[in-house]
């Protein structure tokens, strides 16, 4: 009988990374040593070209 490996998943640590708000119920986490405004903008271009 062969036995499965759990799943382990591993998650960032928030703590090291700082967020980014980009409205009222949409925020991001990104490096602590990135650009918050590149982010933002880098967030809402992929937003915008996803959209139908």
């Amino acid at each position: 009988m062969i036995e499965k490996k759990p799943v382990v998943h591993k998650s960032p640590d928030l703590s090291l990374m700082k967020e980014v708000v980009i409205d009222h119920r949409t925020k991001i986490y990104i490096p602590s040593d990135a650009d918050a405004e590149e982010a933002k903008a880098r967030y809402l271009a992929l937003r915008k070209t996803r959209r139908p």
